[in-house]
């Protein structure tokens, strides 16, 4: 049963309306302002809002504006009886459905409706083609240890909502591809995935990468530029190694997720984005923050999920599996047919510390491709592996 929301100031409108979509078989809720519809559509979902423009507290247009933000998938109809061609064409700028005028004929406001629900079915079911074709397209989660089999559970579980996810893991674990899995079969995959790596940009320049700047902000900004956020709105920014990340641009951070609004550096326009954040560290986040170098307000805000990728040492089992893919991967690279790894070969591998994870095996797997021959054995890995292998004891990196 499709569930509507009627948004409108005055009582016996919504009490009409809902008696007659209730007995044409919809689930109806009423919402009597602007501000209520807001706080309504924050705690449940709706498959078509009707929506009121003059209204006290906030109108029409503005709500329609910030329920585009909250929920973009949702149709919204607007109704009005101060009608005209200027306010029909600003309400479907803003992403209205529709504009129909009071005094509203019954007809045409139902198949206008049921317009709505289709194109809103059309587009589910067009964006989960898109996840499927995406999905392929991104590399392969390999390994079915228990470990790996927790992370595809909750990966698949947590994917399709809007929760913030902060992935933690050593060095090399794969915690970017964790990223993208949850991006690829989520409600957004037809949108951008904008990766930002927090360690690799000065601290300088870090508030410039994430926000965007104007024409003068700085010596070098000979012009405009907007920033990772605005590239990423109607998608996914991924926040990299976010522990580095110095506490002026994390207060800003904190400031994009509270208001889902940015201000260039050198602006004073506040520009509204409509993202999902994903971040990544190596690093203790709790100690970071009895540090002082990490804001407990940002950790509580990113840290909706937390996915913990198991390091190469967790999850021996995989290695074999590991060992395959990344063979076929690099002699493909090469243009060579694929090499064999003999059992005991592979057996040495999964005794081996791996502080480098997944990262390391991969560059392990194309050293012995490079230099053994045709079979890869044990004593090729003692030979080219061994000797650059930590102790079992050995600190991790």
């Amino acid at each position: 049963m499709a569930k509507v929301l009627i948004v409108d100031d005055e009582a016996p409108i919504r009490r009409t309306l809902k008696e007659i979509l209730t007995f044409e078989k919809f689930k109806v809720d009423e919402a009597q302002d602007g501000l209520d519809c807001l706080a309504q559509v924050k705690k449940d979902k709706f498959d078509v809002i009707l929506m009121d423009i003059k209204m006290p507290k906030m109108d029409g247009l503005e709500a329609l504006e910030r329920t585009q933000l909250l929920c973009p998938e949702t149709p919204v109809i607007m109704i009005s009886g101060h009608g005209d061609i200027e306010t029909a064409v600003d309400a479907v700028k803003k992403g209205a459905f529709d504009y129909i005028q009071k005094p509203l004929d019954l007809n045409r406001l139902l198949i206008t409706i049921r317009n709505a629900l289709d194109r809103s079915s059309l587009v589910t079911e067009t964006r989960k083609l898109q996840r499927k074709v995406t999905g392929s397209k991104t590399m392969e989660m390999i390994g079915d240890s228990e470990p790996m089999q927790l992370i595809k559970r909750t990966i698949d579980t947590v994917a399709p909502t809007e929760a913030r996810v902060l992935i933690t893991g050593q060095n090399g674990t794969g915690k970017e591809l964790v990223a993208r899995w949850i991006h690829a079969k989520s409600n957004r995959s037809d949108g951008p995935i904008i990766e930002v790596n927090c360690a690799a940009i000065p601290s300088e320049l870090i508030e410039s990468e994430l926000f965007g700047h104007e024409k003068g902000a700085f010596t070098s900004a000979h012009k405009s530029r907007p920033g990772k956020f605005e590239l990423a709105n109607g998608g996914t920014i991924f926040l990299d190694e976010i522990g580095d990340m110095s506490l002026a641009a994390q207060a800003k951070v904190l400031r994009a997720l509270q208001e889902s609004k940015i201000t260039r550096v050198g602006g004073d326009k506040e520009i509204k984005v409509d993202v999902r954040v994903l971040a990544a560290t190596n690093k203790d986040l709790q100690k970071e923050i009895e540090a002082k170098r990490f804001r407990e307000d940002l950790y509580h805000r990113l840290a909706v999920i937390i996915i913990k990728v198991p390091s190469l040492n967790e999850r021996r089992d995989d290695i074999p599996a590991l060992v395959d893919h990344f063979n076929a991967m690099v002699c493909e690279e090469y243009g060579i047919p694929p090499k064999k790894f003999n059992k005991d070969a592979v057996k040495t591998l999964q005794g081996y510390n791996w502080t480098g994870n997944i990262r390391e095996l991969r560059n392990v797997v194309e050293r012995l491709i490079i230099l053994s021959g045709n079979e890869i054995t044990k004593k090729d890995v003692e030979t080219f592996v061994g000797p650059f292998q930590r102790p079992e004891n050995g600190e991790d990196s």
